[in-house]
């Protein structure tokens, strides 16, 4: 099984937004919410077993340490 690409799979997620997805996005791009900014599908490395392994966040604001999952 070949392995994919994380970068290849959070750019596909990026661009299949839901429409709740996309209208938070909207509100908190381009730092509209107290000059913070988010990102979206940030890959958080998570150690399991002696793997890493890699969580893919809705939004990340690093600033903040904030994680933002947005479900349909």
């Amino acid at each position: 099984m070949a392995k994919i690409p994380y970068r290849d799979v959070t750019r596909k997620l990026r661009k299949q937004q839901t429409p709740s997805e996309e209208l938070f996005w909207e509100a908190v791009r381009g730092r509209k919410i107290k000059e913070k900014k988010f990102l979206r599908q940030y890959l958080i490395p998570v150690e399991h077993e002696g793997q890493t392994r890699f969580f893919a966040a809705d939004f990340y604001c690093a600033e903040c340490r904030l994680i933002v999952e947005i479900d349909g």
